[in-house]
């Protein structure tokens, strides 16, 4: 199933400092290009830390090796947007700097850049569940099952053949990208998630029972 990478979403033209950037450099760097941080790199372009506009404010040391938060929460430009939202939110930071394989600074994410991604319309992710999710990863009809989308949640409603269908369909639509909530209207045949009663115990519960019947 195909999801939006950071490498599509990141700004490439990266404002960045080096450990040597004095406080007002920083400062004049931040007003300047109207953005409220910027990555610290070494020599060999690899991401040492992030110096944010509260990290100048709260503090007035002279460069920024001795401004900077360290070390440098970061992500790879092959990501999800679903995989660095998380990360924003578990680390509590407001940007992501975005590096290569080789852990060289290639771009920029924000929380305002992932947020975009909610800006996706409906019919497109209506078109991304019926594609993705039912044909391609589930080898269903697109039309297996009934897909609503409405600002971005997604109400599945229909009929499939097992429980375990049901519950991956709607992981699966959870994970689209642009998709807010999904609401479960589906019901199913059967269902396969309960591990079957073998013969065998409920043979040993009739003999219980009826030993219980012939105690006095």
């Amino acid at each position: 199933m195909k999801h939006m990478k950071i490498g599509g979403l990141m700004t490439g033209d990266v404002v960045s400092a080096v450990p040597a950037t004095s406080f007002r450099e920083i400062a004049k760097l931040l007003t300047e290009h109207e953005i409220n941080g910027v990555p610290v790199v070494d020599e060999d372009d690899h991401v040492v830390g992030v110096v944010s506009a509260s990290d100048l404010l709260a503090h007035h040391e002279p460069t920024a090796r001795d401004l900077m938060t360290r070390p440098a929460v970061t992500v790879h430009a092959e990501e999800t947007v679903a995989d660095a939202a998380r990360l924003m939110v578990r680390c509590g930071v407001e940007r992501l700097p975005v590096v290569d394989v080789e852990e060289r600074l290639v771009g920029i994410v924000t929380r305002r850049d992932l947020l975009c991604v909610y800006l996706r319309p409906d019919a497109e992710i209506r078109r991304r569940i019926r594609e993705d999710v039912l044909t391609e990863a589930m080898d269903l009809p697109g039309d297996a099952v009934d897909v609503h989308v409405l600002d971005g949640v997604v109400t599945l409603a229909g009929r499939v053949r097992r429980r375990s269908q049901s519950s991956m369909l709607m992981g699966l639509a959870e994970r689209v990208d642009g998709v807010v909530a999904v609401v479960d209207r589906l019901s199913c045949l059967e269902d396969d998630t309960r591990p079957p009663s073998s013969p065998d115990s409920a043979r040993h519960l009739l003999v219980a029972h009826r030993r219980q019947d012939d105690e006095p």
